[in-house]
């Protein structure tokens, strides 16, 4: 079996990151409705991933075991004006095929996603997922990550 590795995404792992994407987005909907996935996400997300390359404040970085792409994390540094720590490595989508996970590979691309935001400037790492997703807020807290914004959603009419 080939040996893991995590780079940063070229324009070669395009496809395969976004249908990672897909992937999440569709996870996330299982999680609460109102993650419903759009008809032509696949196309969105190759332009997601296409735009994040290019994006100086950007990262994305995959994991793959011989050609395949098996993971994925995608981060983006942000400024929060009126906060100190003023700088946020925020990571905004992760996602590890499921026959990959709980063999370190998550916490793995985690610990490297938050270096490399580091890096870019960041000086808190922040997550983002459904309200609902207790596996994932586990796998966070493990590593030290805890709650401390919510976000609610209300769809008028």
């Amino acid at each position: 079996m080939d040996r893991v590795s995590i780079r940063r995404a070229a324009k070669e792992d395009v496809a395969a990151v976004a249908d990672l994407v897909v992937r999440l987005k569709r996870l996330n909907n299982e999680f609460d409705p109102l993650f419903n996935v759009v008809n032509d996400a696949r196309e969105r997300a190759e332009r997601y991933v296409s735009d994040s390359l290019g994006a100086k404040s950007a990262l994305l970085i995959v994991a793959t075991q011989g050609e395949k792409v098996i993971a994925f994390l995608r981060g983006e540094i942000r400024e929060r004006l009126f906060y100190d720590p003023h700088m946020e490595g925020h990571i905004t989508d992760m996602y590890v095929l499921p026959e990959f996970r709980r063999k370190q590979l998550g916490h793995d691309i985690l610990q490297q996603g938050s270096d490399a935001l580091i890096k870019m400037g960041a000086e808190i790492i922040v997550c983002e997922l459904p309200t609902r997703n207790d596996i994932g807020f586990q796998f966070y807290s493990k590593r030290g990550f805890r709650r401390f914004a919510e976000t609610f959603a209300h769809v008028p009419g």
